[in-house]
């Protein structure tokens, strides 16, 4: 029995050894960071067919192909999908560009939004040159290779198929879209099932992905407008958000890199708070910040509707230097960073909070990546926390270029303690306890002891180590030396 006992208690010290390494192997990174083969980037085939969106707007048909025709032209930087399908059963077509489009990587995630009103199709059109030019240029142009490299950017070109083909402002059940999401102020289709298929896709699709920001386009003004969109009381007034300050230095971005937008008479600098142009309710950029965390504009580009197809190419190179500085300015600014756990060397879910701001930043779920834009020129006090972890708190100056804040969580009871507790063979029997004694007590065993714990300290002490020396993700484009809180 007692042989049988000691063999026993051997084999299980084998185990519990074995476990450690798997863990350790974790820790560094094997199965959670592995690399992904790069790509080559393939050379533009001149001889596969493009589709041409010069000569006049695209049938629902005609831009269905055009998506397709990019996807297998640019497949290197993209992939194609559907986040659902409209009222008459057209797909939602979506253009994802990366340089690892369809893998989850420690990065910002960015979407625009065209045609959500079927009568105004401009947006629609831009965006698919938008797509073809990063393809064109993301070796070459500096501002798209760091768009491509360090942004998920996700392309839906047109949200209310049905309303275009009726050359309407609705959907095919004449609902205007962007009255259509959840309200603050109002209960406005409470019920998610109630609300149209369109509305729902966009819903669903901030659920599956944590976009940093996003922007619509829209047609009948020139402006960028931001939240709030509405008030409490309905009056049209001034009405801003926690982050008022950050949504103006994007809807002034765009505008001042815009050909004309910031001259304008009507809005000063070429932009304005919705609540203060005129109050709507259960619009889609309200529900976005609220609800996802994601800072949205709604982009007014043009001041007629549906301007003459020869006029596309003109409004294209007016808002190409503002589209292409908004998706970079989710890596340019802000602060960005991980979070790992002290005793795994892990990546940890956890969320970052900005004191002074009752906005919450969930970090990403495979790499515990977090990003959150803030206006330059300020210090913030940032804390990342996690249950079962003790919170930390590190205080940053935020110049013009984005910053790296890294953070390592400790729990908040020792797992040493822990695995003691749970170990001990402690029951109401006299008999076990000898038993246990008497094993401890066999010579043999007394040196398998002296082995584990030497062993179990050397684990210990690189343990340690691997804490402090985790991993390095990649560094956001125009960011400082990372900070390890």
């Amino acid at each position: 029995m007692k042989s049988l006992s000691l063999y026993l208690l051997s084999f299980i010290t084998i185990i519990l050894t074995f476990l450690c390494f798997i863990d350790l192997a974790f820790a560094k990174g094997g199965a959670l960071t592995s690399e992904i083969p790069g790509r080559r980037l393939l050379d533009d085939d001149s001889s596969k067919p493009r589709i041409d969106v010069t000569k006049g707007y695209m049938s629902n048909e005609d831009l269905e192909n055009a998506i397709m025709a990019f996807g297998e032209r640019c497949s290197n930087i993209s992939r194609i999908y559907s986040i659902g399908r409209s009222v008459n059963g057209f797909p939602l077509w979506v253009i994802e560009i990366s340089d690892k489009p369809g893998s989850e990587e420690p990065e910002p995630a960015f979407k625009f939004i065209g045609n959500v009103h079927g009568d105004e199709p401009v947006g629609r059109e831009l965006l698919i040159r938008f797509a073809n030019w990063l393809c064109d240029n993301h070796v070459k142009d500096p501002l798209a290779t760091l768009i491509v490299k360090n942004v998920h950017l996700h392309i839906l070109p047109s949200m209310n198929p049905d309303g275009y083909a009726l050359r309407k402002r609705g959907n095919a059940k004449n609902i205007d879209l962007n009255r259509d999401f959840p309200d603050q102020f109002f209960a406005i289709n409470d019920l998610e099932d109630a609300r149209q298929p369109e509305t729902k896709a966009i819903m669903r699709w901030l659920r599956r992905i944590q976009f940093t920001a996003s922007a619509s386009l829209h047609g009948g003004a020139l402006v960028a407008n931001y939240p709030w969109d509405g008030t409490q009381d309905k009056r049209k007034e001034y009405y801003a958000t926690p982050d008022d300050e950050t949504f103006q230095l994007l809807a002034s971005l765009y505008s001042h890199s815009h050909y004309n937008m910031s001259m304008s008479k009507e809005f000063p600098g070429g932009i304005t708070n919705g609540a203060a142009w005129y109050p709507i309710y259960g619009g889609m950029q309200d529900w976005n910040y609220i609800h996802a965390g994601c800072f949205e504009l709604t982009l007014e580009i043009s001041d007629n509707k549906w301007p003459n197809a020869s006029e596309l190419s003109t409004i294209w190179e007016y808002n190409k230097m503002s589209m292409l500085n908004l998706v970079a300015a989710t890596v340019k600014t802000g602060v960005h960073g991980r979070i790992f756990s002290s005793d795994t060397g892990r990546p940890l879910p956890a969320s970052i909070n900005i004191k002074g701001f009752n906005q919450t930043v969930k970090a990403g779920r495979l790499f515990a990546d977090y990003h959150r834009l803030l206006v330059p020129g300020v210090k913030y006090q940032v804390t990342a926390s996690s249950p079962g972890y003790k919170s930390k708190s590190t205080t940053i100056f935020l110049e013009e270029g984005a910053t790296t804040a890294d953070f390592i969580l400790e729990p908040e009871t020792s797992n040493v303690g822990k695995i003691l507790e749970t170990g001990c063979l402690c029951s109401g029997s006299n008999k076990n306890r000898l038993e246990v004694v008497d094993i401890l007590a066999h010579p043999q065993m007394e040196i398998c002891l002296v082995v584990v714990v030497a062993f179990a300290f050397l684990l210990l002490l690189y343990r340690r180590k691997l804490c402090f020396s985790l991993p390095r993700h990649r560094q956001l484009a125009g960011s400082k030396r990372p900070i390890v809180v």
